[in-house]
Protein backbone atom coordinates (compact mmCIF):
# COMPACT_ATOMS: atom_id res chain seq x y z
CA UNK A 1 0.00 0.00 0.00
CA UNK A 2 1.09 3.74 -1.15
CA UNK A 3 0.85 5.79 2.35
CA UNK A 4 2.07 8.73 1.35
CA UNK A 5 3.72 10.06 -2.19
CA UNK A 6 4.53 13.60 -3.80
CA UNK A 7 7.40 15.26 -5.73
CA UNK A 8 8.61 16.05 -9.42
CA UNK A 9 11.84 17.71 -10.97
CA UNK A 10 10.66 21.07 -9.85
CA UNK A 11 8.86 20.32 -6.31
CA UNK A 12 10.59 21.38 -3.34
CA UNK A 13 9.59 19.73 -0.12
CA UNK A 14 10.45 22.10 3.26
CA UNK A 15 10.58 20.41 7.04
CA UNK A 16 6.94 21.04 7.65
CA UNK A 17 6.24 19.32 4.01
CA UNK A 18 8.31 16.56 5.43
CA UNK A 19 6.28 16.49 8.86
CA UNK A 20 2.86 16.56 7.11
CA UNK A 21 3.56 13.83 4.37
CA UNK A 22 5.48 11.70 7.40
CA UNK A 23 2.20 12.08 9.37
CA UNK A 24 -0.24 11.73 7.19
CA UNK A 25 1.15 8.43 6.58
CA UNK A 26 1.64 7.55 10.24
CA UNK A 27 -1.78 8.53 10.52
CA UNK A 28 -3.33 5.95 7.97
CA UNK A 29 -0.96 2.85 9.78
CA UNK A 30 -2.29 3.99 12.83
CA UNK A 31 -0.40 4.46 16.77
CA UNK A 32 2.04 1.18 17.30
CA UNK A 33 3.38 0.19 20.82
CA UNK A 34 7.02 -0.67 19.78
CA UNK A 35 8.31 1.27 16.69
CA UNK A 36 11.76 0.60 15.55
CA UNK A 37 13.48 3.46 12.78
CA UNK A 38 16.31 2.17 10.58
CA UNK A 39 17.57 5.20 8.90
CA UNK A 40 20.87 5.39 7.37
CA UNK A 41 24.19 6.52 8.79
CA UNK A 42 25.94 9.83 8.25
CA UNK A 43 27.49 8.61 5.06
CA UNK A 44 24.04 9.41 4.18
CA UNK A 45 23.47 12.81 5.78
CA UNK A 46 21.99 14.66 2.82
CA UNK A 47 18.77 11.93 2.83
CA UNK A 48 17.30 14.30 5.00
CA UNK A 49 16.51 10.64 7.26
CA UNK A 50 17.64 12.23 10.01
CA UNK A 51 15.10 15.09 10.16
CA UNK A 52 12.27 12.40 9.15
CA UNK A 53 13.91 9.75 11.91
CA UNK A 54 13.22 12.91 14.82
CA UNK A 55 9.80 13.83 13.36
CA UNK A 56 9.01 9.89 13.99
CA UNK A 57 10.42 10.62 17.26
CA UNK A 58 8.24 13.62 18.15
CA UNK A 59 5.39 11.69 16.70
CA UNK A 60 5.72 8.40 18.33
CA UNK A 61 7.18 9.44 21.81
CA UNK A 62 8.08 6.73 24.28
CA UNK A 63 6.90 3.90 21.80
CA UNK A 64 9.68 4.82 19.55
CA UNK A 65 11.94 2.59 21.52
CA UNK A 66 14.85 1.91 19.35
CA UNK A 67 16.82 3.31 16.38
CA UNK A 68 19.07 0.83 14.33
CA UNK A 69 20.94 3.02 11.90
CA UNK A 70 21.71 0.43 8.79
CA UNK A 71 25.60 0.54 9.10
CA UNK A 72 26.01 -2.52 6.60
CA UNK A 73 29.83 -2.98 6.52
CA UNK A 74 30.40 0.65 7.69
CA UNK A 75 32.35 1.91 10.92
CA UNK A 76 29.42 2.76 13.85
CA UNK A 77 29.16 6.34 13.94
CA UNK A 78 30.72 8.22 16.92
CA UNK A 79 28.44 10.16 19.39
CA UNK A 80 29.00 13.05 18.01
CA UNK A 81 28.15 12.05 14.31
CA UNK A 82 24.84 11.03 15.82
CA UNK A 83 24.29 14.25 17.41
CA UNK A 84 24.86 15.76 14.50
CA UNK A 85 23.24 14.03 12.04
CA UNK A 86 20.19 13.26 14.93
CA UNK A 87 19.87 16.42 16.60
CA UNK A 88 17.24 16.25 19.56
CA UNK A 89 17.12 12.47 19.95
CA UNK A 90 18.11 10.98 23.08
CA UNK A 91 21.62 8.76 22.16
CA UNK A 92 20.26 5.83 24.59
CA UNK A 93 17.58 4.76 21.69
CA UNK A 94 20.71 4.17 19.07
CA UNK A 95 21.66 0.45 18.46
CA UNK A 96 25.09 -0.20 16.78
CA UNK A 97 24.61 -2.89 13.74
CA UNK A 98 27.17 -5.47 14.36
CA UNK A 99 27.18 -7.16 10.46
CA UNK A 100 29.72 -10.32 11.27
CA UNK A 101 28.06 -11.54 15.09
CA UNK A 102 24.75 -9.78 15.41
CA UNK A 103 21.99 -11.13 12.75
CA UNK A 104 19.84 -14.13 12.04
CA UNK A 105 19.07 -15.90 8.70
CA UNK A 106 15.65 -15.83 7.71
CA UNK A 107 15.94 -18.50 4.61
CA UNK A 108 18.58 -19.12 1.94
CA UNK A 109 17.98 -18.60 -1.58
CA UNK A 110 19.04 -21.09 -3.91
CA UNK A 111 21.89 -21.31 -6.29
CA UNK A 112 19.66 -21.93 -9.34
CA UNK A 113 17.69 -18.77 -8.84
CA UNK A 114 21.48 -17.01 -8.52
CA UNK A 115 22.09 -18.49 -11.57
CA UNK A 116 19.29 -17.61 -13.26
CA UNK A 117 18.75 -13.65 -12.16
CA UNK A 118 23.33 -13.58 -13.33
CA UNK A 119 23.07 -14.71 -16.70
CA UNK A 120 24.96 -18.33 -15.67
CA UNK A 121 27.92 -16.11 -13.88
CA UNK A 122 27.22 -17.02 -10.47
CA UNK A 123 25.86 -20.15 -8.86
CA UNK A 124 25.74 -20.15 -5.33
CA UNK A 125 23.38 -19.87 -2.09
CA UNK A 126 22.66 -16.77 -0.74
CA UNK A 127 21.66 -16.28 2.73
CA UNK A 128 18.91 -13.92 4.09
CA UNK A 129 19.82 -12.27 6.64
CA UNK A 130 19.06 -8.99 9.29
CA UNK A 131 20.14 -7.83 12.25
CA UNK A 132 18.29 -9.93 15.23
CA UNK A 133 16.52 -6.69 16.66
CA UNK A 134 14.49 -6.12 13.21
CA UNK A 135 13.94 -10.48 13.48
CA UNK A 136 13.18 -10.81 17.25
CA UNK A 137 12.84 -7.64 18.77
CA UNK A 138 9.05 -7.39 18.88
CA UNK A 139 7.72 -4.22 16.89
CA UNK A 140 5.01 -3.41 15.83
CA UNK A 141 6.36 -1.17 13.01
CA UNK A 142 9.68 -0.92 11.66
CA UNK A 143 10.09 2.28 10.13
CA UNK A 144 12.97 2.09 7.20
CA UNK A 145 14.18 5.16 6.27
CA UNK A 146 16.46 6.48 3.22
CA UNK A 147 17.01 8.13 -0.08
CA UNK A 148 16.75 6.67 -3.31
CA UNK A 149 19.90 7.68 -5.61
CA UNK A 150 21.46 6.14 -8.31
CA UNK A 151 24.14 3.03 -6.59
CA UNK A 152 26.94 0.84 -7.61
CA UNK A 153 25.99 -2.56 -5.79
CA UNK A 154 22.01 -2.57 -6.25
CA UNK A 155 21.17 0.17 -9.54
CA UNK A 156 19.16 2.03 -7.21
CA UNK A 157 19.90 2.51 -3.48
CA UNK A 158 17.71 1.80 -0.47
CA UNK A 159 14.25 0.29 -0.18
CA UNK A 160 14.79 -3.53 0.38
CA UNK A 161 18.66 -2.91 0.07
CA UNK A 162 17.97 -0.99 3.44
CA UNK A 163 16.94 -3.71 5.37
CA UNK A 164 18.59 -6.86 3.65
CA UNK A 165 22.43 -5.18 3.26
CA UNK A 166 21.53 -2.28 5.86
CA UNK A 167 21.18 -4.40 8.77
CA UNK A 168 22.94 -7.85 7.06
CA UNK A 169 25.44 -10.20 7.45
CA UNK A 170 29.32 -10.82 6.29
CA UNK A 171 28.04 -13.51 4.16
CA UNK A 172 24.53 -12.07 2.59
CA UNK A 173 26.97 -8.74 2.42
CA UNK A 174 29.56 -10.33 0.59
CA UNK A 175 27.84 -11.87 -1.79
CA UNK A 176 25.07 -9.45 -2.95
CA UNK A 177 28.16 -6.95 -3.75
CA UNK A 178 29.88 -10.13 -5.62
CA UNK A 179 26.85 -10.07 -7.80
CA UNK A 180 26.70 -6.85 -8.97
CA UNK A 181 30.78 -6.45 -9.22
CA UNK A 182 30.54 -9.59 -11.47
CA UNK A 183 27.38 -8.89 -13.42
CA UNK A 184 28.63 -5.23 -14.08
CA UNK A 185 28.47 -2.31 -12.82
CA UNK A 186 28.17 -0.55 -15.35
CA UNK A 187 24.68 -2.59 -16.49
CA UNK A 188 23.37 -1.84 -13.68
CA UNK A 189 24.28 1.42 -12.21
CA UNK A 190 20.99 3.62 -12.59
CA UNK A 191 18.39 0.82 -12.95
CA UNK A 192 15.61 -0.20 -10.34
CA UNK A 193 15.65 -3.61 -11.68
CA UNK A 194 18.62 -5.75 -11.89
CA UNK A 195 19.95 -9.27 -10.43
CA UNK A 196 20.73 -7.43 -7.14
CA UNK A 197 17.73 -5.83 -6.71
CA UNK A 198 15.99 -8.91 -8.10
CA UNK A 199 17.83 -10.89 -5.56
CA UNK A 200 16.96 -8.28 -2.28
CA UNK A 201 13.22 -8.35 -3.58
CA UNK A 202 12.58 -12.20 -3.74
CA UNK A 203 14.15 -12.31 -0.46
CA UNK A 204 11.74 -9.99 0.83
CA UNK A 205 8.62 -11.12 -0.51
CA UNK A 206 9.46 -14.70 0.97
CA UNK A 207 11.14 -13.66 4.52
CA UNK A 208 10.51 -10.06 5.84
CA UNK A 209 6.46 -10.95 5.17
CA UNK A 210 6.21 -11.53 8.78
CA UNK A 211 7.94 -8.45 9.75
CA UNK A 212 5.90 -4.74 9.68
CA UNK A 213 8.25 -2.81 7.36
CA UNK A 214 7.24 0.22 5.95
CA UNK A 215 9.65 2.28 3.71
CA UNK A 216 9.80 6.20 3.64
CA UNK A 217 11.98 7.21 0.32
CA UNK A 218 13.43 10.56 -0.20
CA UNK A 219 14.76 12.05 -3.07
CA UNK A 220 17.03 14.49 -2.96
CA UNK A 221 18.24 17.19 -6.00
CA UNK A 222 19.87 20.37 -6.61
CA UNK A 223 17.99 23.51 -7.15
CA UNK A 224 19.17 26.46 -10.02
CA UNK A 225 21.68 27.41 -7.21
CA UNK A 226 23.33 24.27 -6.84
CA UNK A 227 21.66 23.69 -3.12
CA UNK A 228 20.55 20.33 -2.00
CA UNK A 229 16.67 20.48 -1.80
CA UNK A 230 14.16 17.60 -1.40
CA UNK A 231 12.06 16.93 -4.79
CA UNK A 232 10.07 13.72 -3.16
CA UNK A 233 8.41 11.99 -0.38
CA UNK A 234 6.87 8.42 -0.94
CA UNK A 235 6.21 6.29 2.13
CA UNK A 236 4.24 2.44 1.72
CA UNK A 237 4.86 -1.06 2.05
CA UNK A 238 5.03 -2.32 -1.77
CA UNK A 239 7.92 -2.12 -4.51
CA UNK A 240 5.68 0.97 -6.19
CA UNK A 241 6.94 3.39 -3.31
CA UNK A 242 10.16 2.33 -4.68
CA UNK A 243 10.10 2.72 -8.01
CA UNK A 244 8.17 5.98 -7.96
CA UNK A 245 10.91 7.20 -6.31
CA UNK A 246 13.63 5.51 -8.71
CA UNK A 247 11.82 7.29 -11.82
CA UNK A 248 12.09 10.54 -10.17
CA UNK A 249 15.59 9.87 -9.44
CA UNK A 250 16.46 9.21 -12.43
CA UNK A 251 15.24 12.52 -13.27
CA UNK A 252 17.15 14.74 -10.81
CA UNK A 253 19.75 12.87 -9.94
CA UNK A 254 21.34 11.65 -13.30
CA UNK A 255 23.06 13.99 -15.51
CA UNK A 256 23.86 12.91 -18.97
CA UNK A 257 26.94 14.73 -20.67
CA UNK A 258 27.32 15.93 -24.46
CA UNK A 259 30.39 14.79 -24.23
CA UNK A 260 32.89 12.64 -22.23
CA UNK A 261 35.20 14.45 -19.47
CA UNK A 262 38.83 14.85 -20.30
CA UNK A 263 39.12 16.15 -16.98
CA UNK A 264 36.99 15.70 -13.45
CA UNK A 265 37.69 17.25 -10.00
CA UNK A 266 35.65 15.64 -7.42
CA UNK A 267 35.73 16.76 -3.93
CA UNK A 268 34.97 14.52 -0.74
CA UNK A 269 33.32 16.11 2.11
CA UNK A 270 35.36 14.94 4.98
CA UNK A 271 32.38 14.50 7.56
CA UNK A 272 31.16 11.99 4.80
CA UNK A 273 34.38 10.00 3.44
CA UNK A 274 36.89 8.73 5.44
CA UNK A 275 37.81 5.68 3.13
CA UNK A 276 38.03 4.47 -0.57
CA UNK A 277 35.27 2.10 1.05
CA UNK A 278 32.85 5.25 0.78
CA UNK A 279 35.04 7.75 -1.11
CA UNK A 280 35.49 5.52 -4.42
CA UNK A 281 31.79 6.77 -5.19
CA UNK A 282 33.95 9.44 -7.17
CA UNK A 283 34.48 6.65 -9.53
CA UNK A 284 31.60 4.68 -9.06
CA UNK A 285 29.33 7.46 -10.05
CA UNK A 286 31.61 8.85 -12.94
CA UNK A 287 32.73 6.38 -14.41
CA UNK A 288 30.19 6.54 -17.53
CA UNK A 289 31.10 10.50 -17.72
CA UNK A 290 34.11 9.44 -18.11
CA UNK A 291 36.68 10.10 -21.20
CA UNK A 292 38.85 7.30 -22.67
CA UNK A 293 42.76 7.88 -21.04
CA UNK A 294 40.81 10.95 -19.39
CA UNK A 295 41.74 11.91 -15.60
CA UNK A 296 39.78 11.95 -12.55
CA UNK A 297 41.29 14.15 -9.30
CA UNK A 298 39.86 13.55 -5.87
CA UNK A 299 40.18 15.76 -3.59
CA UNK A 300 40.00 13.98 -0.37
CA UNK A 301 40.89 16.10 3.10
CA UNK A 302 39.25 13.35 5.16
CA UNK A 303 40.76 10.52 3.49
CA UNK A 304 42.69 8.14 5.98
CA UNK A 305 41.95 4.41 5.51
CA UNK A 306 40.86 2.27 2.72
CA UNK A 307 38.42 -0.31 3.70
CA UNK A 308 35.97 0.92 7.39
CA UNK A 309 36.29 -2.64 8.63
CA UNK A 310 39.92 -3.53 9.73
CA UNK A 311 40.25 -6.63 7.46
CA UNK A 312 38.61 -5.34 4.55
CA UNK A 313 40.91 -2.39 4.97
CA UNK A 314 43.92 -5.03 5.13
CA UNK A 315 42.70 -7.13 1.82
CA UNK A 316 42.56 -3.51 -0.32
CA UNK A 317 45.98 -2.64 1.04
CA UNK A 318 47.02 -6.58 -0.07
CA UNK A 319 45.23 -6.33 -3.47
CA UNK A 320 44.70 -3.05 -4.57
CA UNK A 321 42.55 -2.10 -7.21
CA UNK A 322 44.05 -3.87 -10.25
CA UNK A 323 40.95 -4.47 -12.20
CA UNK A 324 38.54 -7.63 -12.91
CA UNK A 325 40.59 -10.39 -14.66
CA UNK A 326 43.02 -9.53 -11.68
CA UNK A 327 40.44 -9.51 -8.76
CA UNK A 328 39.36 -12.77 -10.27
CA UNK A 329 42.00 -14.19 -10.66
CA UNK A 330 43.40 -13.70 -7.05
CA UNK A 331 39.61 -14.98 -5.86
CA UNK A 332 40.47 -17.68 -7.43
CA UNK A 333 43.50 -18.39 -5.89
CA UNK A 334 43.32 -16.90 -2.12
CA UNK A 335 41.04 -18.01 0.15
CA UNK A 336 40.88 -15.26 2.03
CA UNK A 337 38.92 -13.16 -0.35
CA UNK A 338 36.37 -15.88 -1.14
CA UNK A 339 35.15 -15.17 2.81
CA UNK A 340 35.62 -11.67 1.87
CA UNK A 341 34.01 -11.15 -1.75
CA UNK A 342 32.04 -7.88 -0.58
CA UNK A 343 35.93 -6.78 -0.83
CA UNK A 344 36.52 -8.71 -3.83
CA UNK A 345 33.60 -6.56 -5.22
CA UNK A 346 34.36 -3.41 -4.15
CA UNK A 347 37.96 -3.78 -5.75
CA UNK A 348 36.46 -4.49 -9.26
CA UNK A 349 33.84 -1.15 -8.51
CA UNK A 350 36.85 1.19 -7.78
CA UNK A 351 39.19 -0.21 -10.80
CA UNK A 352 38.74 2.15 -13.87
CA UNK A 353 39.97 -1.74 -16.05
CA UNK A 354 42.48 1.01 -17.37
CA UNK A 355 40.08 2.90 -19.30
CA UNK A 356 40.82 6.16 -17.05
CA UNK A 357 43.29 7.27 -14.33
CA UNK A 358 42.60 8.35 -10.74
CA UNK A 359 45.00 10.55 -9.04
CA UNK A 360 43.92 10.97 -5.40
CA UNK A 361 45.07 13.67 -3.09
CA UNK A 362 44.38 12.30 0.77
CA UNK A 363 44.48 14.54 3.73
CA UNK A 364 46.04 11.32 5.76
CA UNK A 365 47.18 8.55 3.73
CA UNK A 366 50.57 8.67 2.23
CA UNK A 367 51.71 8.74 -1.00
CA UNK A 368 53.27 4.69 -1.09
CA UNK A 369 49.73 3.32 0.53
CA UNK A 370 47.74 5.83 -2.39
CA UNK A 371 49.87 4.36 -5.01
CA UNK A 372 50.59 0.56 -3.78
CA UNK A 373 46.61 0.48 -4.04
CA UNK A 374 46.60 1.32 -7.40
CA UNK A 375 46.14 4.88 -7.66
CA UNK A 376 48.09 7.65 -8.74
CA UNK A 377 49.09 10.43 -6.11
CA UNK A 378 48.82 14.08 -5.66
CA UNK A 379 49.52 16.68 -2.81
CA UNK A 380 46.35 18.00 -1.59
CA UNK A 381 47.46 21.29 -0.84
CA UNK A 382 49.32 22.08 -4.46
CA UNK A 383 46.17 20.38 -5.97
CA UNK A 384 43.43 22.53 -3.62
CA UNK A 385 45.41 25.54 -4.81
CA UNK A 386 44.77 24.78 -8.36
CA UNK A 387 41.65 23.34 -8.49
CA UNK A 388 39.98 24.87 -5.06
CA UNK A 389 36.59 23.85 -4.56
CA UNK A 390 35.51 27.21 -2.67
CA UNK A 391 35.89 28.76 -6.31
CA UNK A 392 34.72 26.21 -8.74
CA UNK A 393 31.24 25.54 -9.48
CA UNK A 394 28.86 21.88 -10.36
CA UNK A 395 29.70 21.33 -13.93
CA UNK A 396 31.94 22.77 -16.47
CA UNK A 397 34.77 25.58 -15.75
CA UNK A 398 37.19 27.01 -17.59
CA UNK A 399 39.75 28.34 -15.58
CA UNK A 400 42.20 30.66 -16.31
CA UNK A 401 44.42 29.74 -19.24
CA UNK A 402 41.75 28.23 -20.68
CA UNK A 403 41.99 24.74 -18.78
CA UNK A 404 38.56 23.35 -18.81
CA UNK A 405 37.25 20.43 -15.73
CA UNK A 406 34.27 19.24 -14.66
CA UNK A 407 33.73 19.68 -11.01
CA UNK A 408 31.25 17.35 -8.55
CA UNK A 409 30.61 19.07 -4.98
CA UNK A 410 29.55 15.86 -4.11
CA UNK A 411 29.61 12.34 -6.31
CA UNK A 412 26.90 10.52 -3.82
CA UNK A 413 24.29 13.17 -4.81
CA UNK A 414 23.74 11.55 -8.60
CA UNK A 415 25.01 9.23 -11.65
CA UNK A 416 26.89 10.86 -14.19
CA UNK A 417 27.10 9.73 -17.84
CA UNK A 418 28.30 10.78 -21.40
CA UNK A 419 25.61 9.92 -24.58
CA UNK A 420 28.23 7.55 -25.96
CA UNK A 421 28.49 5.65 -23.09
CA UNK A 422 24.52 5.24 -23.76
CA UNK A 423 24.16 4.17 -26.81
Amino acid sequence: MIYYGTGSEKTTLTEEDLRNGLYTALDKIGRKKKVLVVPPDITRIHSRAGEITKLAYDYYKKNLTDILPALGTHVPMTDDETAKMFPGIPLNLFRVHNWRNEVVTLGIIGEDFISEITEGKIKYPWPAQVNRLIKNGGHDLVLSVGQVVPHEVTGMANYTKNILVGTGGSEGINKSHYIGAVYGMERLLGKADNPVRQLLNFAASKYLNDIPVVYVLTVIGRDESGKLVTRGLFIGDTSEVFMLASDLSLKVNFTVLEKPIRKAVVYLDPDEFKSTWLGNKSIYRTRMAMADNGELIVIAPGLKEFGEDREIDRLVRKYGYRGTPATLKAVEENEELQKNLGAAAHLIHGSTEGRFSVTLCPGKLTKNEIESAGFKYADINEITKRYNPAELKDGFNTLPGGEEIYYISNPATGLWASKERLR
